[in-house]
């Protein structure tokens, strides 16, 4: 028998998640960058090797391209941008987890849910990404470096308008209001 939970966020809880994503991104300047990047790969790899349940694995594997995208060179993610991811996965090493992660069946909810809100506020970056990844896995070598860099080029410029559009409308990866988890 499967039973089907349902979790709506309102606005205001919505808003505390995001407090909580501030602070940590506050805190994250008291860490080499690669503190960010190791903790946030050891949540995923600590998370995943206890079997959660499909609604959080679902979620906790949705860090693997924000940390890839840290750490792909001929991706070369900077500034600003390399800033939001960043800041998007100090949640995940702050040691003041809301549900602490060794308790059984629950202990990454507040992770999976803080990944939701994550991935839909840089839902244009990982789309950018993936499309940047299929692009050069699709048979590139060192004769397509040029190729490769324009292409990089293209997809990172769409990110930023999309990204732009969207903070100017005021909303999650063009959605607005409330939350909704299934």
């Amino acid at each position: 028998m499967a039973l089907r939970v349902e979790i709506e966020l309102s606005d205001s809880d919505v808003e505390y998640f995001r407090e909580r994503l501030e602070r940590a991104a506050s805190n994250r300047s008291q860490h080499p960058e690669s503190h960010v990047i190791d903790g946030a790969e050891e949540v995923v790899r600590d998370a995943l090797s206890k079997d959660p349940m499909p609604f959080i694995r679902e979620r906790i594997e949705r860090l693997t391209p924000l940390i890839a995208m840290l750490r792909d060179d001929q991706w070369r993610l900077e500034g600003e941008d390399r800033e939001r991811v960043l800041n998007a996965l100090a949640y995940f090493v702050e040691p003041d987890d809301m549900i602490p992660d060794h308790i059984p069946g629950i202990g990454y909810l507040d992770d999976a849910i803080m990944i939701e809100l994550v991935s839909t506020e840089l839902t244009h970056e990982i789309a950018a990404y993936n499309d940047f990844v299929s692009f050069r896995d699709r048979g590139s070598n060192a004769s397509n470096a040029e190729k490769i860099e324009r292409q990089r080029a293209e997809l990172q410029d769409k990110m930023r308008r999309r990204a732009r559009r969207d903070r100017r409308r005021g909303s999650l990866g063009g959605r607005r209001g409330g939350f909704r988890l299934l």
